[in-house]
């Protein structure tokens, strides 16, 4: 059983190697094997600490809390794209657990409770980008309610060029 907050400055560490842990898990055979290898747990804690720092900054992050402490954590906020259709756009940017403890929910409790808070922010609409090769996470999203709406867009990592598809399903 896990219990989700909000992250705090504590948290960093944790959340950074959840991120890192997560990114070299997930997209293994994807994203190519230089870029995860030179990923840090450091490099990222100190990228997260400015992140977490700036003035005004719109989104939010959660963890997901077990035995071991911080085990996932969600990042979400306004939607930075337009999306088309009725209703406000809210955005999940991140959402990782750690590789060991996928499958046992606490992705989609992370999810639920980020679309609660969504919807208290008068959110309509949650929207996310996955990579398209990324099967697992695509099937995650789908048994969540979310579906393709069609959009895609391009992001390299090492000269290397991926395919994002957006996601979105109502709040």
């Amino acid at each position: 059983m896990v219990h989700v907050r909000e992250m705090g400055a504590a948290d960093v560490e944790a959340v950074s190697t959840i991120r890192v842990r997560g990114w070299q898990a997930a997209y293994a055979g994807i994203v190519p094997q230089a870029y995860l290898d030179a990923m840090t747990v450091e490099g990222d804690a100190s990228q997260r600490r400015q992140w977490v720092s700036q003035p005004g900054r719109q989104s939010r992050d959660l963890v997901a809390l077990g035995e071991r402490g911080p085990v996932g954590w969600i990042c979400f906020g306004p939607c930075r794209s337009e999306v088309p259709g009725p209703g406000r756009a809210g955005e999940v940017y991140a959402l990782y657990v750690l590789p060991d403890l996928i499958g046992q929910g606490i992705g989609g409790r992370l999810l639920e409770e980020a679309h609660r808070l969504m919807r208290s922010q008068g959110f309509e609409v949650s929207a996310l980008w996955v990579l398209s090769d990324n099967q697992r996470a695509r099937r995650f999203y789908e048994r969540s309610g979310y579906q393709a709406d069609g959009a895609a867009q391009d992001d390299a990592y090492d000269e290397v060029t991926l395919t994002e598809l957006r996601y979105r399903r109502g709040l």
